[in-house]
């Protein structure tokens, strides 16, 4: 897309919440709605989940997302008014953020692949706390973590899952990645570590039978995981849109701040 031609083309996507669906049929009223394929800027009408979603689903034909809040958390989206919309979208700041690729390998050895935008999380299965093994770049860091889990959130995600588990929120200029464990019981201190975004991160799941574990690529999991590899994919790049002043790196630097 030429970024000095003026706007004009959009193609609209809600989710299936009833205020979504809503704003959508009121929206392409006003102003079209075109296919993916030829429109210049994807809006997406729901929460920040749905905008994970669209982020996904457009994988293939990556496109500069503007989300509109009609879900119940709008961290990712801006603010739903009808008007001016085109005026906004042509004025609006951009996010460029790269997915984290993982690799997990399960108990019949089968390679599961999935790219995830905010983090990709370790998470026990049963009642028994997790024992992972903690390898960056090849040199083993933590020999042994019993926790409930572990996850590598990406700096767009770190307001996420990784802040609720008390993990550091991160600039999006900041090029590193969030190691976080959750609910750690042995070494119980251990808070996780930054890594820089290069990091390749490889978990291994330590008595898998005893003590099973899933893996999460943001909304894709795989059960009875054995091994998982983790690391930035720099070759995807997807773009969100925020109105003037309400950036996406502001939105993260005010977060820090909020009570």
């Amino acid at each position: 897309m030429n970024r000095h031609l003026p706007i004009s083309r959009l193609a609209f996507v809600a989710s299936d919440r009833p205020e979504a669906m809503e704003a959508r049929e009121n929206l392409t009223r006003r102003y079209g709605d075109l296919s993916l394929d030829e429109a210049q800027v994807i809006v997406a009408l729901g929460g920040d989940g749905f905008m994970l979603e669209t982020l996904h689903r457009t994988l293939s034909q990556p496109r500069p997302i503007y989300g509109m809040n009609r879900g119940s958390v709008g961290f990712l989206m801006n603010d739903y008014l009808e008007d001016g919309l085109l005026e906004r979208i042509n004025t609006a700041e951009r996010a460029v953020i790269h997915p984290l690729s993982m690799i997990a390998i399960d108990s019949q050895r089968r390679n599961h692949r999935a790219l995830a935008i905010n983090e990709v999380s370790l998470l026990r299965q049963t009642r028994q706390t997790a024992k992972l093994s903690l390898s960056v770049d090849g040199t083993v860091r933590m020999e042994e973590l019993v926790c409930d889990g572990v996850l590598v959130a990406t700096p767009a995600g770190s307001t996420a899952y990784n802040f609720s588990a008390h993990g550091p929120i991160i600039p999006l200029t900041a090029q590193v990645l969030a190691l976080t464990p959750i609910s750690a019981f042995r070494p119980r201190r251990w808070r996780g570590a930054l890594l820089p975004h290069t990091a390749r991160v490889t978990v291994e799941i330590l008595e898998a039978d005893k003590r099973p574990v899933s893996a999460v690529a943001d909304n894709y999991e795989v059960r009875d995981v054995r091994e998982v590899h983790i690391s930035e994919n720099r070759d995807v790049n997807l773009t969100m849109l925020f109105d003037a002043g309400r950036s996406l790196e502001e939105r993260v630097l005010a977060e820090q701040f909020s009570a």
